[in-house]
């Protein structure tokens, strides 16, 4: 279902939900009227399909082998075939481009920019990221992120901090022009860095904007009749994100198109079939499939015959999409994902179902009553990782950084000393792996897929490698996902 089609839809189900409905439903555990504040105004709006988020597409998830299917010309041993499963999401049809990227810094400038400057420049990406010290790439250094001409290339130079800073700001601007879009909220372009339209804070109740109208509260005990909207309305999305490694390499494979009654017909090197990196079709017989660098000190193609155009990075809709209509999932730039990266993690972490190596549990920040702490100066309400008291005998998870779990600490190591270890901080990666010699610490990422600047052997969906957070390279870029809540496939709506 289109975003348009989904907001028509909530649309029509807020007009019958105002109106009211002639005959009232009952529940169907208590047989009390549901929406009638003589039953007691339990409130119930019934779901509707997920629209999809702007710019993205919709990825079916299932089962298939994560990992290598091919030789390890690194030796690095890190990609472990293993048998996962991904839940359905959403994923970016292409990534994310200059122009969105100079939309975000245009919004930070016009909010924090006279109050916050230091927000706007921290965002900024790193247009140095280009020099090389033994070729001459000034233009880009000059134009490539600000000239319209590369507007629709991939943004690159951004740190994997920057990228999930622009999640945040996305998830905002999105959730806000929803409830615009439905008449919640009138356009407000005054707003200032403390008080402008944070999802988190519009459900806490510490935003409230230019208001348009409400929804009825049924609660006979309210003091009010209207109120504002709320997450178990159903209006707003979840958070935009980065994918995780599982997601995007489900992604990147598109096994959708070569699945038939649940057998995959052949398992893909590439996000396309065969082995060549070349059309094999009549029409097309021979062009490049993708962005990459052929061969040594060939990164475009002879005059008169360029086989893959690109000197550095194309345009985003470039070279045809996969099965699941995503975009340069192999070529153009490598991305990143929300994975910390270990090369122990397939063998380490087994749980088949979205298996990630990353989870820091946050929590609201509460006061000594236990209501939300008031937003910071950036409008933002305050995180903190869960305390010891809060996860308290929990059996699911006895920690909140978990980015380490059974890859060298205290509760893993077996092959150290265990007095020693006893003497020291149980978050032990470095006795692991040396920073100094592996550069792994809790802060490496991992980065997906070839770029304009690899050899084929990148183009792999399974490769892995991996940068420290807070760096950025010139062949680095990245897409956003979004989780599917409620029905995870559309088709299948109705099955038992």
């Amino acid at each position: 279902m289109s975003i348009k089609n989904s907001f028509n839809v909530i649309a029509i189900v807020f007009v019958a939900f105002l109106m009211g409905c002639a005959s009232p439903e009952r529940s169907r555990t208590t047989g009390w009227n549901i929406n009638d504040p003589r039953w007691g105004g339990f409130q119930v709006l019934h779901a509707v399909d997920q629209a999809t988020p702007p710019g993205m597409v919709f990825i079916e998830g299932g089962s298939f082998v994560m990992g290598a299917n091919h030789q390890d010309l690194l030796h690095t041993w890190d990609m472990i075939p293993r048998r996962v499963t991904v839940a359905s999401f959403y994923m970016d049809e292409t990534e994310v481009r200059n122009i969105d990227y100079n939309e975000y810094l245009y919004w930070l400038d016009r909010i924090f920019g006279q109050d916050f400057p230091e927000v706007v420049r921290r965002a900024w990406p790193d247009e140095l990221a280009w020099r090389r010290v033994d070729a001459y790439v000034e233009h880009m250094v000059e134009f490539y992120f600000q000239h319209p001409a590369f507007n629709e290339y991939p943004v690159v130079g951004v740190t994997w901090e920057q990228a999930m800073d622009f999640n945040l700001w996305r998830t905002d601007r999105v959730n806000e022009q929803i409830l615009i879009r439905l008449g919640f909220l009138q356009i407000d372009p005054n707003q200032t860095p403390d008080n402008h339209f944070n999802t988190a804070a519009f459900l806490a109740g510490q935003y409230v904007g230019s208001v348009r109208r409400q929804i009825p509260d049924m609660n006979p005990n309210a003091p009010e009749r209207m109120r504002p909207v709320q997450l178990r309305d159903g209006i707003l999305m979840p958070n935009f994100r980065l994918p995780t490694e599982a997601e995007w390499e489900y992604a990147a494979l598109g096994l959708a198109g070569n699945t038939f009654d649940e057998r995959i017909i052949e398992r893909r090197v590439f996000p396309w079939n065969g082995h060549n990196v070349r059309m094999t079709d009549s029409r097309n017989m021979g062009q490049m499939r993708a962005n990459f660098v052929r061969g040594r000190g060939d990164f475009a193609g002879v005059s008169g015959s360029l086989n893959d155009g690109g000197f550095f990075t194309v345009p985003v809709f470039s070279y045809a999409p996969n099965d699941f209509g995503l975009f340069n999932m192999a070529g153009n730039v490598a991305e990143w994902v929300l994975d910390v990266y270990r090369p122990s993690t397939f063998e380490n972490i087994q749980h088949g179902l979205n298996p990630f190596r990353g989870n820091v549990f946050m929590t609201q920040v509460r006061d000594e009553d236990g209501n939300i702490a008031q937003r910071n100066e950036l409008g933002r309400i305050p995180m903190q990782e869960m305390t010891p008291e809060q996860i308290g005998d929990r059996r699911n998870f006895q920690r909140a950084d978990n980015r380490n779990f059974r890859d060298g600490d205290f509760s893993s190591v077996l092959t150290h000393n265990w007095l020693a270890l006893a003497e020291q901080d149980d978050n032990t990666t470095a006795m692991a792996y040396d920073p100094t010699t592996t550069l792994i610490t809790d802060r490496s990422r991992v980065v997906k897929g070839g770029s304009w600047a690899d050899r084929a052997f990148f183009l792999h969906p399974a490769n892995r490698r991996f940068l420290d957070q807070g760096q950025s390279e010139a062949w680095i870029g990245f897409r956003s996902a979004m989780p599917r809540v409620g029905n995870q496939s559309p088709a299948n709506t109705g099955r038992r």
